[in-house]
């Protein structure tokens, strides 16, 4: 394998070939609560299977074209040509490729306008895109440069809907709102109204990027699922288009390949660790655990991070299940102290399913603990130590409003179902996982569950709450802040419930966008895997009315099995 090549993918083990063509019968419809074992996956190399494509070749034609592509952007004197470059490569999913590039030329670009809103004039739909890319970027641009386009009452002139890439990009923009934001409040409501009317009008490509952009606005979505879906033509035919297209189909193979190898080890290690076995009342859903961690974690240089997080993030979803759907109140009592007490010889009084699984995790919290240590320097065992036993707190709050029959108010639910939701022990095991901003401080404040966590945690219940389903066909205990919302307000209607909801998630997004972009506290890598966690959400709750997931299961097919380089 050429050099060049292992410099964009450094972790890529070429030694590992080939994938059994035939996934049809393993692998569609993907199965969450299944992962195939190392020896039934035959990783071997015969010409029954699919043969490596020839690396040397493709690596040189890879590396070329990110260079001419790089040149293209450091050089280019059009900044709405480099905008829609930078558009496509997000877009794309390998943006990762030119971070050096994509900030050099976003801050000059901030640096060109900011002494002057009216760089783009009266074009809406280059200004928004303008707009959308430096705020994403973490520079601040004020919501004010859309004034010119609102009348004296701070409505949007009704004119602007004729034009469909404006309304796209103006829709787009207002994802990246803050508190306090009103123009932008008004720019969502006004060009969603205006997409959702013209829909009916427009041709079958206009239509389907109108209907893209109202279910997945960018800014809340994630590109490695999305990607494919811009592999056609976006923004023209552009000199540089069907150079990036091909980047982002071979990279859209290597990652594939990147993952493929780590469903191999995270099936080892859940077989070896046996709670399948042990624990046949619990979830057994390796696939989907690792999902949560892909989508947190992207990228080629992060794949023993994903595997590690895969690890804690299955405990949460079988301790969910002893705490919701087996353990007797006395059981989850006795439990929960013996996580407070984190002593493996406290477990004497607790039933045989509870001490397998308490060691199970006490062994794991170590492991990680040590690789922490050794990797980073810092010991993170007492800061983990921490989140499950308020994790187990919360569980056992909700088992004990269950058992007494006294409900909680909405608030009082909401705010134990952001620490039950899970999203803390996520989080800060990413943020020691990654090593960066390892601090005393950084560590202090995120042992408190910063707004950053809860942010993004109430994201997740609230959209769990509102789900049409219930989860997986569960028989325990579930709580839900629309029901308790009804019990305070029984005059409203389940309609007025969930509107109110969606309106407390998009305030929590603003929260998290004001936190991850434009707030310095933590490392670039982690504010990421925070929005990354919240754009999961959507889509990992999106039940059907037979308990599945067939969008989250598209998706994950195409992601880990659909061949692109044909």
């Amino acid at each position: 394998m050429a050099l060049h090549f292992k410099s964009c993918f450094p972790s890529f083990k070429p030694h590992v070939v080939a994938i059994k063509t035939d996934f049809s019968q393993r692998f569609n419809p993907v199965k969450f609560d299944y992962l195939p074992t190392v020896n039934k996956w035959n990783i071997v190399q015969e010409n029954k299977y699919i043969a490596w494509i020839s690396f040397d070749d493709l690596s040189i034609k890879h590396a070329k074209k990110l260079k001419v592509l790089k040149h293209v952007l450091r050089n280019d004197e059009s900044s709405l040509q480099g905008m829609y470059m930078i558009d496509a490569m997000q877009r794309l999913n390998i943006d990762y490729h030119f971070q050096e590039e994509i900030d050099s030329f976003l801050r000059r670009q901030y640096v060109i306008y900011t002494n002057s809103w009216d760089g783009y004039g009266h074009n809406l739909h280059q200004l928004a895109l303008w707009f959308r890319l430096l705020r994403q970027q973490g520079h601040y641009v004020t919501a004010e440069v859309f004034e010119k386009f609102t009348d004296v009452d701070g409505k949007f002139n009704q004119e602007l809907g004729g034009n469909i890439n404006g309304m796209i990009e103006l829709y787009e923009a207002s994802q990246l709102s803050i508190t306090g934001e009103d123009i932008l409040d008004e720019a969502g409501k006004f060009s969603r109204h205006v997409l959702k009317e013209r829909l009916g009008g427009l041709d079958d490509h206009e239509a389907k990027c109108v209907r893209s952009t109202l279910e997945h606005p960018f800014h809340k979505s994630l590109p490695m699922f999305t990607a494919r879906d811009f592999f056609g033509d976006f923004h023209g035919m552009n000199r540089w288009l069907g150079s990036l297209k091909e980047v982002a189909k071979l990279d859209f193979s290597l990652l594939q390949r990147f993952h493929q190898q780590e469903i191999i080890q995270i099936s080892k290690w859940w077989t070896e660790l046996g709670l399948a076995n042990e624990l046949k009342f619990a979830r057994n859903q390796p696939l989907k655990w690792y999902i949560w961690s892909l989508a947190c974690l992207p990228g080629p240089t992060l794949s023993e991070e994903r595997v590690e997080l895969t690890k804690p993030i299955s405990f949460i979803y079988i301790l969910d299940d002893i705490f919701d759907v087996y353990g007797t109140l006395d059981e989850l009592t006795l439990f929960t102290e013996v996580v407070s007490r984190w002593d493996i010889r406290a477990t004497e009084q607790l039933p045989d399913y509870m001490k397998i699984c308490f060691k199970a995790l006490y062994n794991l919290t170590n492991e990680i603990s040590s690789k922490v240590y050794e990797k980073n320097g810092w010991d993170p065992t007492d800061s983990l130590r921490r989140m499950w036993e308020s994790l187990c707190k919360a569980f056992l709050v909700e088992a004990k409003w269950f058992a007494s029959g006294n409900f909680p108010s909405a608030d009082e639910y909401l705010k134990n179902g952001i620490v039950s939701s899970g999203v803390h022990i996520v989080l800060v095991h990413i943020f020691f996982l990654l090593g960066q901003g390892l601090t005393k401080e950084n560590v202090q404040i995120i042992n408190r569950i910063p707004g950053i966590i809860s942010s993004s945690a109430t994201i997740l219940r609230l959209w769990d709450d509102l789900g049409n389903a219930e989860d997986e066909n569960q028989e325990g205990n579930d709580g839900s802040y629309v029901n308790y919302f009804l019990m305070e307000h029984q005059d409203l209607s389940l309609t007025i419930a969930r509107e109110q909801v969606m309106s407390m998630i998009s305030d929590a997004w603003k929260s998290l966008n004001q936190q991850c972009l434009f707030e310095s506290t933590f490392p670039t890598a982690f504010t990421k895997a925070s929005l990354n966690l919240a754009r999961m959400v959507p889509l990992m709750y999106c039940y059907d009315d037979k308990h599945s997931l067939p969008r989250l299961e598209e998706r994950v097919q195409s992601l880990l099995y659909d061949n692109v380089l044909l």
